[in-house]
């Protein structure tokens, strides 16, 4: 399994996630249209060079569905129960088409569940940087892991 279970996270560690991703077009166009997200900000290339960004700005949602996504494989593949929060949502940063983004997170917390013996929670803070190394999103995502199989 590549996820971790909960004893083996460690509060204040930082993990790297290896996998870097350069935001397409395309990528920004179907999250927008899948969402139903008109916004011309993300979809018209007159309308947002004429805007302070002079160019496509990428939707936000498909920002922070990366980033968590980016950290999967190193923290939660096939050992969540489920992501129970995402809280502090912040994005400083604009993400434009062809930035390279990568992930990191940190560990933030960890307690026992109380109504489930076999699980536990972690306290994620994930944050994605461009290829500046600027900040573009960060979050906080709560999630409910299984603990070690006896």
């Amino acid at each position: 399994m590549a996820g971790r279970y909960f004893e083996q996270f460690e509060i204040g560690e930082v993990i790297r996630h290896d996998i870097h991703r350069t935001v397409t077009e395309m990528d920004n166009l179907l999250l927008s249209t899948l969402t139903h997200n008109p916004q011309p900000l993300h979809l018209d290339a007159q309308y947002a060079g004429q805007t302070e960004f002079g160019q496509i700005v990428v939707n936000g949602l498909f920002t922070l569905s990366l980033m968590v996504g980016l950290s999967v494989v190193d923290t939660t593949l096939g050992t969540l129960v489920a992501n129970l929060s995402y809280d502090a949502v912040t994005m400083p940063r604009p993400v434009f088409i062809g930035d390279t983004l990568r992930s990191e997170t940190t560990v933030l917390e960890k307690r026992d569940s109380k109504s489930r013996p076999a699980a536990g929670l972690v306290t994620f803070e994930s944050r994605m940087y461009n290829q500046r190394n600027e900040l573009v999103c960060q979050c906080k995502r709560l999630a409910l892991m299984h603990r070690v199989p006896k």
